[in-house]
């Protein structure tokens, strides 16, 4: 199976703080790949490096293409979208319109049309309120959007930065089904989440982050029942 994202030795620096300390992963087309750990292990920072965010130093390639060169904006025509830790939406703006800035780079209006739709069938409370200003939804309406705006942009690679943060426990479930059915759909994903047991059941491969460094790897169920991941990040 070939690698649809390969990391190679990545560092981030923010000023004299050494981040992300030469981590190399892979991500194959078709997987969901989890990146999980603590607060200030460095999984947003990987997340923002592969965006183009923030400066990097190392090797990130997009179906064999590197990245490194590549302006943000020019990310994004080569399928890599996120869905940012925090949301990220346009307050001011309506549903609608923030899901039209996420196909800011189509011109295929027709097709837009189309994932209009799908999002609005993943999604029906975006119908809904598809008129409303995204700074008026709920915590979770406005994650419901934030994935849906990465959608639009018709990814190679959806990266998902934190989904279920600061979510009630019944809406985080439903995050959570809809990133399986993102991916039963044939959306490559990496998720970065804090909820360690709910991103491994979904994941088909995880890679453990600590201080910088990655720490463990496998297949999602293997890390769920892995003793020290257990005590670690499940709290089991």
């Amino acid at each position: 199976m070939k690698p649809i994202l390969e990391v190679n030795q990545l560092n981030v620096y923010y000023g004299s703080i050494h981040a992300i300390k030469g981590i190399s992963f892979h991500v194959n087309q078709g997987e969901v790949v989890s990146l999980i750990g603590a607060n200030g292990a460095g999984k947003t920072s990987t997340l923002r490096a592969i965006s183009g965010l923030v400066d990097s130093k190392g090797e990130i390639s997009l179906s064999g293409q590197s990245l490194q060169t590549v302006k943000i904006y020019d990310r994004v025509k080569l399928g890599l979208a996120q869905s940012p830790e925090g949301r990220g939406v346009f307050p001011n703006l309506s549903v609608l319109e923030n899901l039209q800035m996420g196909a800011y780079f189509r011109s295929d209006k027709s097709e837009i049309t189309k994932d209009l739709e799908k999002c609005y069938v993943l999604f029906p409370r975006l119908k809904e309120r598809r008129s409303q200003l995204a700074g008026t939804l709920s915590g979770g309406e406005q994650q419901m959007l934030a994935i849906s705006r990465a959608m639009m942009a018709r990814p190679k690679l959806l990266l998902l930065d934190e989904p279920s943060l600061g979510l009630a426990p019944m809406v985080v479930m439903q995050i959570f089904e809809i990133v399986k059915k993102l991916n039963s759909e044939g959306v490559t994903i990496l998720l970065v989440e804090q909820n360690a047991r709910m991103a491994l059941k979904v994941s088909n491969r995880a890679y453990v982050l600590e201080t910088g460094k990655i720490v463990m790897e496998g297949k999602g169920q293997d890390l769920l029942n892995d003793d020290s991941v257990r005590q670690a990040y499940l709290g089991v």
